[in-house]
């Protein structure tokens, strides 16, 4: 019989143990209890850090395609980018100067005044410059047969990128024909 009256024993110490602990009584006597003090409520959790502009050179290329133009012996040649319904957007003409050859830069437009900035920017150069408005729809602006800013367009990862303050940006393909107008223009 001890075995079993141990046992019981054991399983009701077991189960007390389980049991919660009463309160003990509180005294008049017992200083209050301290509130907490506040706490100041937590910062709102950081938003994530702002994704860095990938620019231009991320963008979209502009739909459309290049088209080589010869204008025959001393006329000049072109490299004219149009979307897919022959929308022309963009050029560059082999231009003969009596200081040499240049390249016209072209861009369809609606320019808001007679004078414009227009920026072409390639993986390695940048260069904002005055553009004229060559006709109600046409912006223009030349450069030097021999500016370097050409071959960083020729060049430029494949892509180069045409501004014109009040114009959504162009991000085109520097396809061959691109190069093709800046070395026969040499």
């Amino acid at each position: 019989m001890k075995p079993a009256l141990l046992t019981a024993l054991a399983a009701s110490l077991t189960l007390a143990a389980c049991a919660p602990a009463a309160e003990a009584p509180r005294t008049a006597s017992a200083a209050p209890a301290a509130r907490p003090s506040p706490v100041a409520p937590r910062p709102a959790p950081l938003s994530p850090a702002p994704q860095p502009n990938t620019g231009w050179m991320d963008a979209p290329l502009t739909p459309g395609a290049w088209r080589y133009q010869d204008f025959g012996a001393g006329a000049g040649k072109r490299a004219l980018f149009s979307d897919p319904d022959e929308q022309f957007y963009f050029s560059l003409t082999c231009v003969t100067q009596p200081n040499g050859p240049e390249i016209l830069f072209t861009r369809t437009g609606r320019p808001a005044k007679p004078n414009l900035a227009m920026t072409i920017r390639t993986e390695t150069a940048q260069r904002t410059m005055m553009a004229r408005q060559a006709t109600p729809a046409i912006i223009a602006v030349a450069v030097a047969g021999s500016d370097p800013l050409l071959d960083a367009m020729a060049l430029s990862k494949g892509r180069f990128a045409v501004e014109v303050e009040g114009e959504l940006p162009l991000i085109l393909p520097s396809w061959a024909e691109v190069s093709r107008v800046i070395e026969d223009c040499r």
